[in-house]
């Protein structure tokens, strides 16, 4: 799914990154909390997000690459089997920018993935986009203008910003895979 967002990546990448904003514009995301930020490239975050009927939660680790404005993420603990994925801000035409999200999950049901998988990708899509909606309105023009404060280590990473274009992709691994949503 690729949402086009009139904003320069140096304004949508902050509010991509700040993940623990999140819950304050995205309504299916409960809660994000910093547990540990050795240094500004590295955290561990923990995470609540509604996904369906349910509560899906879950700790990351995150690689964080402000020079390619990206971020990598891995589960360490949780309710699924394997969850990993790439957050991404690139520039786009007419001075705009593609933020991306890409996941790959395994729901660690063997006997019932091949049902499964595909029922959790679709949530796991729809989930994405609403997320990916929710940015476009805190970057929309009119939204405050958030900047970057300085980072300390052990300290909640709070950058925030405005304006970014998405591109979102879902992939369920394992048994059963999902297209990717484009």
């Amino acid at each position: 799914m690729d949402l086009c967002i009139a904003v320069p990546p140096e304004r949508a990448w902050p509010a991509v990154v700040d993940v623990e904003l999140y819950p304050t514009c995205m309504d299916s995301v409960e809660s994000v909390v910093t547990l540990d930020r050795p240094d500004p490239l590295h955290r561990t975050t923990r995470w609540s997000v509604h996904l369906e009927e349910s509560v899906l939660r879950w700790t990351q680790q995150e690689v964080i690459d402000p020079v390619d404005r990206s971020f990598d993420f891995h589960q360490i603990s949780g309710d699924l089997e394997e969850f990993t994925g790439r957050w991404s801000v690139r520039p786009a035409p007419g001075g705009h920018s593609t933020v991306s999200l890409h996941v790959d999950f395994d729901i660690g049901i063997p006997l019932l993935a091949d049902m499964l998988n595909p029922i959790a990708a679709d949530a796991l899509r729809e989930n994405a986009a609403q997320m990916l909606a929710a940015l476009e309105r805190r970057l929309a023009p009119g939204a405050p203008e958030l900047t970057d404060p300085p980072v300390v280590a052990g300290a909640p990473d709070r950058r925030a910003a405005a304006g970014a274009t998405v591109t979102n992709a879902v992939t369920a691994t394992n048994t059963a895979t999902a297209e990717a949503v484009r």
